[in-house]
């Protein structure tokens, strides 16, 4: 197999690239919804990026002699998982459970986030080196930044989790958005 660098070859492989890059940035966005339980995102990213793939996988398949388009398909793939995790934190779609642990200051963290409309949830607990405050909090993604702030105005050494929840079934679900 003889292989020429061209206009027309290198057309190509930047077309296997961007279909690539695309059909993977939808696919990191498809399995958030997918752990979000978002249905409808689901099948119809799902769908999109299944027609992408075929096209991208076409265009390497018809010409495996040139490198520049498994090159291009294995760079597109990469690069599309990096896109597709810049893409899901800017959209932050969902819900996060805070857990606060506080050694000193956790009753002046509650009340201060309380003041900012949020619902908290403050637990006296024992740690490895005595009493603290277990403090939770669930907060839309987009305002976990906001909360970090607040808490590190209070007590910078406050230990602060985050995970992922579903939906809110019932109980009070407050917060300064909405």
């Amino acid at each position: 197999m003889e292989w020429t660098l061209t206009s027309q070859t290198l057309l190509g492989a930047l077309l296997i690239f961007f279909l690539r890059l695309a059909n993977m940035s939808l696919d990191t966005l498809r399995v958030m919804f997918i752990v979000r339980g978002g249905r409808l995102a689901t099948w119809l990213l799902g769908f999109v990026q299944s027609v992408i793939f075929v096209f991208a996988f076409t265009y390497v398949l018809n010409d495996l002699s040139n490198p520049l388009n498994i090159v291009a398909y294995a760079a597109g793939f990469a690069t599309g998982n990096v896109l597709g995790m810049w893409a899901e934190e800017r959209l932050a779609v969902g819900h996060v459970h805070l857990r606060i642990i506080s050694t000193a200051r956790g009753t002046a963290i509650v009340e201060y986030l309380r003041e900012a409309g949020y619902a908290v949830t403050e637990v006296a607990a024992r740690g490895k080196d005595g009493m603290v405050t277990l403090i939770s909090c669930s907060v839309r993604r987009k305002e976990v930044a906001d909360v970090d702030q607040l808490v590190r105005q209070i007590d910078e050494n406050a230990f602060i989790t985050a995970e992922d929840v579903r939906r809110v079934w019932r109980g009070f679900w407050r917060s300064p958005a909405g």
